[in-house]
């Protein structure tokens, strides 16, 4: 039976689902060519085995915690100054609308979380299944009820939330700044829509006006007239001048694109684009270096104040649709390059080109696989879960 229950816990480490754990001891049994005893002793074995697991899983948590770390913590089920909330619920608020306001307010969350300095990879001490269910089981309770646990239990359970609520809060924020993205390249392009909608019937006209001028210019060609004289039979010249200054202020981009508008909106990016970057916690990979290397350089004018793009600041990421209007006669323009940067920013994101430290969803790919020790030693023992051969 304690053989039994030792070879459970090891399970029960990974996860606490009672039917896992029944199926693998009887698996095990038969592989010894053991009878397998009463359904109830299987299951007291299994209840046992869960109990000790959640107890290593506790003290797995709570020994590396300070005292600095514990009153920090226990600061979370304490009243906020306003005393409406505790700050572990105010903490765990999502935000409302994507705006600057809700943006600055997520990333005080954000910080607050930072703020605990948990120790370094205590996220990786115990198995990514056990540390969510024991965040979800807490997140699930009143602070009152959490000040209640024992307090190896307590301070896993804080230190579980605290984990995943600051990966929560990390991809909130990213989202909320994809979103704010979104609607603001939305608003350029409607507007630009909108502006070419209601030139319509100026343009319509000028093209109908220099229709005429047009065909009068060529009878005149075939006949041998003068030119200007033609012009003149259709218009004065004077209102012919006025007309092409009238046309070239209804002209659109040659490309016809609404990029210049999103400058409009620079200063709504503003407001929360400074804590935003400082905040976040990036990566990259090489693909995605220079792009790395532009949110730096914004990172240093922010934190020096400076207005003016530094002459060696990298422009490789500009992709040529931002070229002309990053890339000015009068150097580095300010706004659009800090636009393309974050723009770029989201895109690196979601292609997990760069990836931010403390996010679930944004986080480094090798944090999906094995860890190399592990790997090693599982390799060296022939207990791969592989179903092919790992010795060639």
């Amino acid at each position: 039976y304690r053989q039994a229950v030792q070879l459970l816990t090891e399970l029960a480490m990974q996860t606490d689902k009672g039917i896992v754990l029944a199926r693998a001891l009887i698996e095990h049994l038969r592989r010894q060519s053991v009878i397998v005893p009463a359904l109830n002793a299987v299951e007291r074995a299994s209840a046992e085995a869960i109990t000790r697991a959640n107890r290593r899983l506790y003290d797995a948590l709570a020994e590396p915690l300070t005292d600095v770390h514990r009153r920090r913590l226990d600061d979370l089920l304490k009243r906020r100054d306003n005393g409406k909330t505790t700050w572990l619920a105010w903490l765990r608020q999502s935000p409302v609308k994507p705006n600057s306001r809700h943006m600055l307010e997520h990333i005080e969350r954000l910080k607050a979380w930072q703020a605990l300095d948990l120790p370094s990879g205590i996220e990786r001490l115990v198995h990514q299944n056990r540390l969510l269910k024991i965040a979800r089981e807490g997140g699930q309770m009143t602070p009152a009820d959490l000040a209640k646990f024992e307090p190896q239990r307590r301070y896993a359970t804080l230190v579980a939330l605290a984990i995943e609520g600051m990966a929560t809060v990390t991809d909130e924020i990213i989202d909320l700044h994809d979103r704010i993205l979104g609607k603001l390249f939305n608003a350029a392009k409607n507007k630009h829509q909108q502006q070419f909608q209601a030139s319509g019937k100026a343009i319509n006209a000028k093209v109908r006006l220099f229709g005429r001028i047009g065909q009068a210019l060529i009878e005149a060609k075939q006949a041998g007239r003068d030119p200007f004289a033609a012009i003149e039979a259709v218009m004065s010249w004077d209102a012919f001048a006025e007309s092409v200054t009238e046309a070239q202020r209804l002209a659109q981009p040659e490309d016809f694109d609404f990029l210049h508008r999103i400058g409009e909106s620079y200063a709504t990016l503003r407001r929360y684009a400074p804590e935003f970057l400082d905040v976040l916690k990036l990566r990259a990979a090489p693909a995605a270096k220079d792009v790395l290397d532009a949110i730096e350089v914004l990172r240093s004018m922010n934190s020096d104040n400076a207005r003016k793009v530094p002459t060696d600041a990298p422009t490789e990421f500009i992709k040529p649709r931002w070229q002309k209007l990053v890339m000015t006669d009068t150097g580095i323009d300010r706004r659009y390059y800090e636009l393309c940067a974050l723009s770029e920013l989201k895109n690196a994101l979601r292609s997990g080109d760069i990836w931010v430290q403390g996010s679930r969803q944004f986080k480094d790919f090798e944090d999906y696989l094995v860890p190399p020790a592990k790997f090693a030693s599982l390799k060296q023992a022939s207990e791969l879960p592989l179903a092919v051969a790992t010795d060639c």
